[in-house]
């Protein structure tokens, strides 16, 4: 399968300027509220959605563990977002899980939601973000209700093949026919923070640095004209 030519652009960028650029386009802007529970490594990959419901199960032979048929189709440029949003106090990820995902190279997992084991993932250096941590099992709280169908994550909807990225700031999602403008105006923003980062190191007054060019650098060259 060809390499997707996103990813690694996407991974270069953190999240405040994947959701400044989100914000300057009128799309939702990062997912705040999602903490690593473990390892403290930003993550980015196109999203396989696994959305959780309160209850047991029902009893037949195509019943499966939560999120493991996830973990068995995802792959490197994947990252598992789980929609476990019942209330309950029980866990959407775990240990075991946390494990088969880093034996495949999937780049992380997003919960949102409780999370549990965040030791045994820190040890497998496996990252995870998520609202919190219990440890609370899932059993006979919490089941699948649905793999690779449109999740929430906060306010916003994630749909399988969506983009995410993460990192302790917060959490984007990028609908996947708007990723390249997404990326084209996020990589101008860091263009422009770099050179304002620079200016203060240069000894620039950060008043200055912080003026007029802060309010107006979500702008492009075309909002800057209509301005003008």
């Amino acid at each position: 399968m060809p390499r997707d030519p996103y990813i690694d652009r996407l991974r270069a960028l953190d999240i405040c300027d994947l959701s400044d650029a989100l914000d300057a386009l009128g799309l939702a802007p990062a997912v705040t509220g999602l903490v690593a529970t473990g390892v403290a490594r930003s993550i980015a990959g196109r999203a396989v959605t696994v959305q959780l419901s309160a209850g047991c199960a029902l009893a037949s032979a195509e019943h499966r563990h939560l999120c493991t048929a996830a973990v068995e189709q995802a792959g490197p440029d994947d990252v598992i977002v789980v929609e476990q949003r019942t209330g309950i106090d029980a866990a959407g990820w775990g240990g075991i899980l946390s494990r088969a995902a880093r034996r495949r190279g999937i780049a992380g997992t997003i919960v949102d939601g409780p999370v549990r084991d965040v030791d045994e993932a820190n040890r497998l250096d496996y990252p995870v973000f998520a609202r919190g941590a219990t440890a609370r099992t899932a059993r006979g709280r919490i089941h699948e209700a649905a793999l690779q169908v449109p999740i929430r994550l906060g306010d916003t909807t994630v749909s399988p093949g969506d983009y995410v990225a993460a990192d302790r700031s917060g959490c984007v999602v990028v609908q996947a026919a708007r990723i390249a403008e997404v990326l084209m105006r996020a990589e101008a923003i860091l263009a422009r923070s770099e050179e304002m980062a620079a200016a203060v190191e240069r000894g620039v007054p950060v008043s200055k640095v912080m003026g007029g060019d802060y309010e107006s650098m979500l702008e492009d060259g075309e909002d800057k004209r209509r301005r003008g």
